[in-house]
């Protein structure tokens, strides 16, 4: 019975690690040669497909894509410019159990560099 309860709270705790990561460190950050603007244009329609709700804001450097979750801090993707492209941070917050596969999130992120 003890051993049971100690597996159990162990693999709680785990599940719990991938939330608990540091709010203002991007879990991911890529660069690409388009433009925050761009960027946001080729981004947007792929989460829309994929059945998420981004919402936008833009800046005069950057645009700002949060897309609600039900179970942990929203996600965020931040496009800024630059140099000669752009900047993309991502903040993606999920359960341990979900981080074996890249998201719909995180494809659509990639998928427009």
């Amino acid at each position: 019975m003890r051993s049971t309860c100690v597996s159990a709270m162990a693999f709680g705790t785990l599940l719990l690690a991938g939330c608990a990561s540091a709010p203002n460190d991007p879990t991911m950050t890529l660069k690409t040669s388009k433009t925050p603007a761009q960027y946001a244009d080729c981004v947007v329609p792929k989460l829309q497909g994929s059945a998420l709700n981004p919402t936008v804001s833009q800046t005069q450097r950057s645009y700002r894509i949060v897309v609600p979750s039900k179970v942990s801090a929203d996600n965020v993707l931040e496009a800024y410019k630059a140099g000669s492209g752009g900047k993309v941070f991502i903040y993606e917050r999920h359960l341990l159990a979900s981080n074996f596969l890249p998201s719909s999130f995180e494809r659509a992120a990639q998928d427009c560099i």
